[in-house]
């Protein structure tokens, strides 16, 4: 009788174990994607689209940071390569400062002022102060990481 009950709460345990283990997952999944960048001392957040694209470039600065070099075009964006290629779901779209995109499926854009293009969106920048100044005029340097 004893190691019936026995066997009853170890399987019951068992369970607990797994409902738990499930609701962290799915705790995990609905979380936002957030990547910090800094550009030349500046520090912004941008939380990250739900789309295959903005995953895997989670999964790259996760993993080991991204640095970009990136050069100024026509006065409403930076361009730089990424160096690596991502899933691409190009759709024409108007951007506006502080969107973040996938061009060609191999650079990433930051904006200041606005296009319109086919574009993947990846991010968007949370909070716009300072983020004008620290693009600035000319080439800058951005560094995407992930808080652990």
């Amino acid at each position: 009788m004893i190691a019936c009950e026995l066997a009853k709460i170890r399987e019951l345990s068992g369970s607990y174990d797994v409902l738990i283990e499930l609701a962290e997952n799915e705790e995990e999944e609905n979380e936002e994607m957030k990547v910090d960048i800094n550009i030349g001392g500046t520090n912004f957040s941008a939380t990250l689209e739900d789309n295959a694209a903005a995953k895997e470039f989670y999964e790259l600065v996760k993993n080991k940071g991204v640095t970009i070099y990136m050069s100024d075009y026509s006065g409403f964006e930076k361009v730089g390569s990424l160096g690596h290629t991502l899933t691409s779901d190009d759709k024409k779209t108007t951007t506006k400062a502080g969107d973040i995109v996938l061009y060609q499926s191999n650079q990433i854009v930051m904006f200041y002022g606005s296009n319109s293009w086919s574009y993947t969106r990846l991010a968007k920048v949370d909070d716009l102060n300072g983020w004008d100044e620290a693009l600035g005029s000319g080439d800058i340097t951005a560094e995407f990481t992930v808080k652990r």
